[in-house]
C-alpha cells in the first residue's frame, strides 16, 4: 500500500502537528448562579460541584478563574418567590442583587467581560420567558420589559446582553433600546435556536425557574426542526445580534455546524446542565473518566463549528488546559 494514513498518526509530535480543532480556555463562557448577598453557599443537588454563589463566593471564584485563563462569565441570578410578579418587575429594579453584583464585579474585575440573561422566567411569578395572559404567552406585551431589562444590565456595566426568551422580534427591540440609551457597543449573544429541550432540568431546579403551568413549546424550537434555525439566525442577523446561539449542544451538533457553514457571524453553543449532570453521573458511577471525555465532549462542540462554548466544565477544563 502506498497511502497509509496510519503513518501520520504513528507518534504524539506528528498528531499534534496536524491536529484540526483547538480549544482553549479563552473560547469558554463560565456560567454562574447568583444569590442574594445574605444567603449561604449552596450547592445543587443534580450538578455536582456547581453552586449557587452569593456575591463573596463569587468574587473568590472569579479571583480562581482569571489566572487559569476563563475570563468571560455568564450571569444567572436565583430569585426568591415573594420577589416575583407577573411582568418580572424585579428585573428591572435598579437596587436588585443582580444589577448591584453587576457592578461591583465591574469595578473589582474591569478586564474580564460579563454576559446577562435577558427573559422573564427568572423573576416571573408564572415562571415563563414572556408575559402571561390567560395562559397564553403575548409576544409583543413581552418585548418592552425585554428591551427595558437589557438596558438596567447594560447601566450596570454587562458587556454582552443574552436574550435566552425566544419572543419572536426581540433582538430588535433590545437593539434599538440599547442604541437609543447610549450603548451601541453593547453586544448582543442571542439563543437564536434555543430547543424546548429535556436536558435543562438541573437548571431550572438551580433557578427555581420551571414554569408554574404549560410549557415553553409555543415559543422553544421543536427537537425536530433544523431549517428553522437558519430561519431564526438569518433574523437574529438583520435584527443587530453580534453572536448566534445554539442551545442545547450535544444534541444539536448538526445545528451547530449548520449555522457555521451559513453564518458570517459568530457561533454560540451551550453546553447546558443535563449535559453536565449526565457526564457527572456517568463518571461518579466509575463508567468513564472525567478527565477523558470532559474534554472530548467540548472539543465534538468546537468541532462542529461552536467558536464560543458555555460551559459548566470551563473551570475544570481550564485546569486540565494549564497541564497540558
Amino acid at each position: 500500500m502506498q497511502i497509509r494514513p496510519r503513518r501520520n498518526r504513528k507518534n504524539e509530535v506528528i498528531r499534534n502537528m496536524i491536529e484540526e480543532t483547538y480549544l482553549r480556555p479563552s473560547q469558554l463562557i463560565y456560567p454562574i448562579f447568583l444569590l442574594e448577598s445574605h444567603l449561604e453557599k449552596q450547592e445543587i443537588g443534580s450538578m455536582p460541584g456547581i453552586f449557587r454563589m452569593n456575591l463573596s463566593d463569587l468574587m473568590h471564584e472569579i479571583d480562581a478563574c482569571i489566572p487559569l485563563g476563563i475570563k468571560s462569565f455568564v450571569l444567572f441570578p436565583a430569585v426568591p418567590d415573594q420577589l416575583k410578579d407577573k411582568t418580572a418587575s424585579y428585573g428591572l429594579n435598579a437596587s436588585n442583587f443582580y444589577l448591584e453584583a453587576i457592578r461591583l464585579l465591574k469595578e473589582r474585575f474591569p478586564s474580564i467581560v460579563l454576559m446577562s440573561d435577558v427573559a422573564m422566567d427568572p423573576y416571573s411569578s408564572d415562571g415563563h420567558d414572556g408575559y402571561v395572559e390567560n395562559g397564553l404567552i403575548l409576544n409583543d406585551r413581552t418585548l418592552p420589559i425585554l428591551a427595558d431589562m437589557a438596558v438596567c444590565q447594560a447601566q450596570a456595566g454587562i458587556d454582552i446582553i443574552g436574550p435566552s426568551d425566544m419572543m419572536d422580534g426581540r433582538v430588535g427591540a433590545i437593539r434599538d433600546a440599547l442604541d437609543k440609551n447610549g450603548f451601541e457597543d453593547t453586544s448582543i449573544m442571542s439563543y437564536t435556536a434555543k430547543y424546548a429541550s429535556a436536558f435543562y432540568g438541573p437548571f431550572r431546579e438551580a433557578l427555581d425557574s420551571a414554569p408554574k403551568n404549560g410549557d415553553k413549546k409555543t415559543y422553544q424550537m421543536n427537537p425536530a426542526n433544523k431549517i428553522e434555525a437558519l430561519r431564526e439566525a438569518e433574523l437574529d442577523t438583520l435584527e443587530g445580534a453580534d453572536f448566534l446561539m445554539v442551545k442545547p449542544a450535544l444534541c444539536y451538533l448538526d445545528v451547530i455546524h449548520l449555522l457555521k457553514e451559513s453564518s458570517v457571524l459568530p457561533i454560540a453553543a451551550y453546553n447546558v446542565s443535563g449535559e453536565y449532570a449526565m457526564l457527572q453521573a456517568a463518571c461518579e458511577k466509575g463508567w468513564l473518566s472525567y478527565e477523558k471525555a470532559m474534554p472530548e465532549m467540548l472539543l465534538s462542540i468546537k468541532r462542529a463549528g461552536a467558536d464560543v462554548i458555555l460551559t459548566y466544565f470551563a473551570k475544570d477544563f481550564a485546569k486540565l488546559y494549564s497541564t497540558i
